[in-house]
């Protein structure tokens, strides 16, 4: 039987309870999404398609960073348009002053309160940039600033570290993405019931948890799609229980960083099913070489030869849409070590659920 004090379900004035029963919300918030937010996508997409953008920029920090990158992938990936990461402390700091007409900048943040991003979309404006934000907030300053809105349709978010803000951050993404190039999205709706048999699997994940407890440091690697939940997997491990977590390109861990990497060195593999997973593979045989303590996250004859794993429910679901998935497990992961070394994943130190960036 399962702890009843480890349940999202009961002692929510326990600590830790409020970022476990926000993990536990997102097949919900995915469903409301996909139920409620398609004709605003829509609508907005069809109305920047017109505009005809050339290139386009996003714009983001922390998790949102994150969230961006993977639309950087579907962008150049499926509408075959130029895409880049904006520097903001060029705007913000050296007041440079851009030449964005025919530019659709995205701006992503939970928030919507970040003095740099408001900052840098309204300079993206004045300088001919096609704005649009997400945020979990529509009365944001951010949202005021930007042309155009999309409603994150998450609900509060309590607890600092965030999890259901970010697969909904991606589930908008991705069908803004769809609706701009007219890309057939009804596979998303796939994702609630899936992500639903993802976190009932929290015995797996707990077993899985008891081997990082006393880790001094941890690695993630990924490639493509797979990358941002690398990123975003290190960024929940290092805020929730102060773990060292590298996050790397599988290529770029081949290009020094994998001199650090020995028999005592945990690294996880998120493998997508696809292309992303298949350039993964050489990287995969250089680290079983090595001895690593490699867990994978991914297609289970992956994880039968790693050292153990969690075995994703994705062989029909489109790569693009797999990190929606394969986040969940790292989240939980996350909260479980958490707990483990005495920690609250719900307050961590040092940091805000608003953070002001200049």
């Amino acid at each position: 039987m399962a702890d009843s004090t480890r349940s999202p379900a009961r002692g929510k004035d326990r600590p830790g309870m409020i970022m476990a029963g926000e993990i536990a919300e997102q097949p919900e918030v995915m469903r409301r999404i996909l139920d409620r937010a398609a004709p605003a996508v829509t609508a907005t997409a069809r109305a920047i398609a017109d505009r005809n953008p050339r290139f386009v920029l996003l714009s983001a920090r922390g998790t949102s960073d994150h969230a961006a990158l993977y639309a950087k992938y579907l962008i150049e990936v499926e509408l075959g348009l130029p895409c880049g990461l904006t520097s903001m402390s060029t705007t913000t700091a050296y007041g440079a002053t851009p030449h964005l007409d025919d530019v659709l900048v995205i701006t992503v943040s939970q928030s919507g309160g970040s003095p740099d991003l408001i900052g840098s979309t309204r300079v993206a404006r004045q300088a001919g940039a096609i704005t649009l934000a997400v945020t979990n907030n529509p009365d944001s300053p951010l949202a005021e600033a930007s042309e155009f809105h999309l409603d994150l349709l998450a609900g509060p978010e309590k607890a600092l570290p965030a999890t259901k803000t970010y697969t909904a951050e991606l589930l908008i993404l991705y069908l803004f993405v769809a609706a701009l190039g007219g890309i057939d999205a009804t596979a998303a709706h796939r994702l609630p019931g899936l992500a639903e048999q993802v976190l009932a699997r929290s015995d797996e994940v707990r077993e899985l948890a008891g081997r990082y407890r006393f880790a001094e440091r941890m690695v993630m690697t990924s490639r493509g799609y797979g990358y941002p939940t690398a990123k975003e997997g290190a960024l929940k491990l290092m805020e929730t229980s102060y773990i060292p977590a590298l996050a790397y390109s599988g290529a770029d861990l081949l290009h020094g960083p994998l001199a650090m990497v020995d028999n005592i060195s945990p690294v996880i593999a998120i493998v997508t099913e696809g292309r992303g997973g298949n350039a993964l593979q050489p990287v995969l045989d250089r680290l079983r070489g090595r001895g690593a303590d490699l867990v994978v996250i991914g297609p289970r004859l992956q994880v039968r030869a790693a050292s153990g794993g969690f075995a994703m429910p994705t062989t029909d679901v489109p790569e693009s849409l797999q990190p929606l998935l394969e986040i969940l497990p790292l989240q939980r992961l996350a909260w479980e070590i958490a707990m483990a070394r005495g920690q609250n994943p719900d307050s961590p130190r040092a940091i805000a659920k608003v953070t002001e960036t200049h």
